[in-house]
């Protein structure tokens, strides 16, 4: 993903910045735990289609 596109987007649910995943092809969330799937190349930033991830950042 470039670096441009991954800095112009963010979490629709905090806003907060998302880090990419090259090997599973994803966008997760550090602050609220969520996992975006990349679909043909397109961020599918959709909560209710977002995956839950164990690595939730404490508050």
């Amino acid at each position: 993903m470039k670096e441009k596109l991954l800095s112009s987007i963010a979490c629709p649910k905090c806003f907060g910045k998302l880090e990419y995943n090259e090997q599973s092809q994803s966008l997760t969330c550090p602050k609220d735990g969520l996992i975006y799937a990349i679909s043909d190349g397109i961020p599918v930033l959709l909560e209710n289609e977002a995956q839950t991830s164990d690595l939730k950042e404490p508050e």
